[in-house]
């Protein structure tokens, strides 16, 4: 059995003659959407796989279906005879254009096997000269293939072998993503032997020694493992011993190692390349001379064996020398491993005679955290999700490790210059400019938001709901509500997500009833749910600091503030002088129960601002009490008119009754909006309803069940007369007495006048294999529901068209709306810029423009 191994990241190139078996072959071995067909593609573009005429248009079609594949990351199979050069350098050039290797699996079968199958396709009309032209095509090209750039190339020669093939696909060298750490990467060591050990002692790493004392292992704490940025090698006084302790990590699995641009050129120096003996190489080769030739051969094969980098934490952590863009992370070619060794450059060089590199990171948007070095830095900065932890040892600096996913740095310094500098070393001017270090003017202030962040298509990669997609349209809109009206961007950490309504009822007289939420949690394997009375009020987040020491350090305390608190759509509920008042009761109440203490130095509370008109009272007079006001005018003298019709004897009974029925209905809808008002003046009457911490400046805290968010809550209740209680009940949704238990108080809130309740998991996020499940589920009661669909919504013509309505987009939306809040919160407590956090808010208000009933 012949294994035909093919990189899971491919162009895989089917070569052979007419009759071969490629197709059989692709169809075995690889999925229906993974083979590019020609013949497919002449079809498509001239109704007929036959027709010579339309190849050049079909491979057009084949080459742009298969770079739309090669950029998402897809393997792809092309399924033509590929026998002429001409024809396999498109395709090697198509994968080389997209980062990935190419591949080529030749099927060598007798002339007289292809002969026999064309003959038996009476689509088929050439000749047997056809078949004797491609098989000599194919002969003589076999020697060439890899010359033109294919990596791996096998052949498959015989009927036999073709059958008995199997395909084996391969993870490329730089997908480490299995592996989950914690790390340990080191910035560039440069001969600094002395320092390493230090650093490596620091970190709490056990040495191992040969006979002679030196170190040739270093074992780290259980659970964690090494990786160096390369440059090992050059300038430092012991290249050798620095080899020998990194080369032992790595043989024994406790570290592993990208090449640098000084390994890369210590490599082709040892196997006697021409090479110009600069920069710090001198030391190394004399170094190295001193030691025996089989220490050389080992160093040789240590230098060859390195890749150009590592994906590592499931795609969170990616390691090369120089850094890497997104789009060549996990991918092969010569650009990506010279990208990887050298960066990039401007093409200019300064006025010490070096490049002028490029600042990458400044445009880096990619999910994953790069850690690289290449060029020194006096003090490591994160840049938009990447940092550089070479900060000059041999020059002086520091030797740096970050760990990860800690995001601590560990340092220890030079013991001394062991190499002066060509350009100075710290830069003259460390934030960078026109004459500052090149490496330095990279550095983004994190506080400093561009309007690119958020303006166009942007696709949002999210650890609990994959990618996100804010359209362009949307964005646009969020961007003028924010820039407009919303607090000031650095209080603005996060937007709640809406909320998904209940499936629709079928029970008689009802739209919506908590059976149905129970039934649906069960459905998605969930046993415990807690129903939260839901108060009819504003949803409001509050922010705040712990004092003003924290408020300026963390976010740079605009206005002199202590937090702020805002709407769902990010604006302020009340002038600042009010909301500084506010701020301070929520502080002072936070501190009285001990929050501070035990989930950090600020905190970010979720809940309901009472009254509802606290913040509404335009919405409600010119829609509400409008609608109420209308009503009661018109429909008594319409009754009266019908009475008086009645009493002639004119047969208006049923409209009669339809309009009593219709009186009746607008004394519920006004009586129902006036239960959620009353007057407040300033903070006089305002009450907040905190029911979830959804993070503070140590966690998140959407994996602690919703008791203990609530829990929290009944201490600030405790602390303050600002705050309300949430009432709240515990249902197993496999037990009918319980469910019928949380039914019954749904009914007596709605009885009483509440808007509801809203399910929700107890587990708080839940994940399955569906994906991320819905947070919340709200059961609005039957005449809250008035406000929502009209006074006249429960009657029964009524009552059956609103069943038919749509929740599918609704319940999307509040999914990609979560997904996007954890994401965001994620990231700010993870102390990432705050672009990347205003990434997900802004998404999460573009997400509100899509067309969606707002009545659900």
């Amino acid at each position: 059995m012949s294994e035909v191994t093919v990189p899971e990241l491919s162009l895989v190139v089917l070569v052979g003659t007419s009759g071969s078996g490629k197709s059989t072959f692709a169809r075995t071995h690889f999925a229906p959407t993974e083979v590019l067909s020609s013949d497919v593609c002449r079809g498509l573009v001239a109704d007929d796989e036959n027709d010579q005429s339309a190849t050049a248009d079909a491979f057009d079609v084949l080459g742009y279906i298969a770079g739309k594949r090669l950029a998402a990351g897809r393997l792809t199979v092309v399924d033509a005879t590929n026998v002429q050069p001409s024809a396999r350098r498109s395709l090697v050039e198509l994968a080389r254009s997209h980062d990935v290797l190419p591949v080529a699996v030749v099927l060598d079968v007798p002339l007289d096997v292809c002969a026999a199958r064309n003959a038996e396709r009476t689509d088929r009309t050439f000749g047997a000269h056809v078949l004797r032209r491609q098989r000599a095509d194919l002969q003589r090209g076999l020697k060439s293939l890899q010359r033109e750039g294919f990596r791996v190339v096998h052949v498959l020669r015989g009927v036999e072998e073709v059958q008995a093939a199997t395909i084996v696909r391969t993870r490329l060298f730089t997908d480490l993503r299995t592996e989950t750490g914690p790390f340990d990467v080191i910035g560039d060591v440069h001969g600094c032997r002395e320092e390493l050990t230090d650093l490596l002692g620091t970190l709490g790493y056990g040495f191992v020694h040969d006979e002679r004392g030196r170190a040739v292992d270093a074992v780290p704490p259980p659970g964690r493992k090494a990786v160096f940025v390369g440059d090992l090698v050059d300038r430092g006084p012991d290249t050798p011993g620095v080899l020998r302790l990194v080369m032992g990590m790595r043989a024994n699995g406790h570290a592993l190692v990208v090449p640098g641009n000084h390994e890369d050129k210590l490599l082709r120096a040892l196997r006697g390349r021409q090479v110009q003996v600069s920069h710090g190489l001198a030391e190394s080769l004399d170094q190295l001379a001193a030691e025996p030739e089989e220490f050389r051969a080992q160093v040789e094969r240590f230098l060859d064996g390195l890749v150009s980098h590592y994906v590592l934490d499931g795609g969170r952590l990616v390691v090369a020398h120089a850094g890497l863009l997104e789009r060549y992370q996990g991918r092969a070619s010569r650009r990506v491993r010279a990208f990887c060794l050298y960066g990039q450059t401007t093409g200019e060089t300064d006025e010490f005679g070096l490049p002028v590199r490029y600042p990458w990171a400044q445009d880096y948007r990619g999910a994953a955290t790069v850690v690289y070095g290449h060029t020194p830095v006096p003090t490591p900065e994160w840049v938009n999700g990447t940092i550089c932890v070479d900060t000059g040892c041999v020059f002086g600096g520091h030797l740096t490790a970050l760990r990860h996913p800690e995001r601590e740095l560990v340092t220890v310094p030079a013991r001394r210059v062991h190499h002066e500098p060509a350009r100075p070393f710290p830069p003259a001017e460390p934030r960078g400019g026109p004459e500052g270090d090149p490496a330095r003017a990279a550095v983004r202030d994190p506080d400093v938001l561009d309007v690119t962040d958020v303006l166009g298509k942007r696709v949002v990669e999210t650890a609990d709901h994959g990618r996100v997609t804010v359209r362009e349209e949307n964005a646009a809109a969020a961007l003028e509500v924010v820039s407009r009206f919303a607090v000031d961007p650095r209080w603005l950490l996060h937007l709640p997500p809406t909320t998904a309504p209940v499936p629709t009822s079928r029970r008689e007289g009802f739209l919506e009833h908590p059976e149905d939420a129970f039934a649906a949690y069960a459905g998605d394997g969930v046993r415990e749910v807690l129903c939260e009375e839901k108060h009819m009020g504003s949803r409001a987040l509050a922010l705040v600091c712990r004092d003003e020491q924290v408020a300026r350090e963390r976010f740079g305390a605009p206005g002199g503030a202590l937090g702020a608190v805002w709407t769902r759509t990010g604006r302020s509920f009340f002038d600042p002088a009010t909301t500084a008042v506010l701020v301070e009761e929520v502080r002072a109440a936070l501190d009285s129960a001990g929050l501070f203490d035990e989930l950090g130095d600020w905190v970010l509370l979720d809940g309901e601002l009472l009254p509802w008109d606290a913040k509404a009272r335009e919405l409600l007079r010119g829609r509400f009490a409008a609608v109420g006001a209308a009503g009661k005018a018109a429909l008594p003298v319409a009754v009266g008119v019908l009475e008086r019709a009645a009493g002639r004897g004119l047969d208006v009974g049923d409209l009669l009754s339809r309009t009593r029925s219709r009186v009746e209905n607008v004394e519920r809808f006004t009586d129902a909006y006036r239960r959620y008002c009353w007057p407040t003046d300033g903070l006089e009457g305002v009450r907040f309803a905190p029911f979830a911490v959804p993070a503070a400046s140590s966690a998140t805290f959407a994996d602690r069940p919703h008791d203990w968010h609530l829990g929290l809550a009944d201490r600030l209740v405790a602390a303050s007369g600002r705050f309300t209680p949430t009432r709240r009940l515990r249902v197993d949704v496999t037990d009918p007495a319980s469910c019928a238990q949380g039914a019954a108080w749904w009914e007596e809130l709605t009885a009483a006048g509440g808007e509801g309740m809203v399910v929700k998991p107890l587990a708080n996020r839940v994940r399955t294999a569906k994906g991320l499940l819905q947070p919340a589920l709200k059961v609005r009661g039957r005449e809250y529901l008035r406000l929502v669909y009209g006074p006249d919504y429960a009657s029964p013509e009524h009552l059956e068209r609103l069943r038919q309505r749509n929740l599918g987009r609704k319940r999307s939306l509040a999914l990609r709306e979560h997904a996007l809040g954890l994401e965001g919160l994620d990231r700010a407590v993870r102390g990432e810029p705050l672009w990347r956090v205003h990434e997900c808010v802004v998404g999460v208000l573009a997400l509100e423009s899509e067309p969606v009933d707002p009545r659900l």
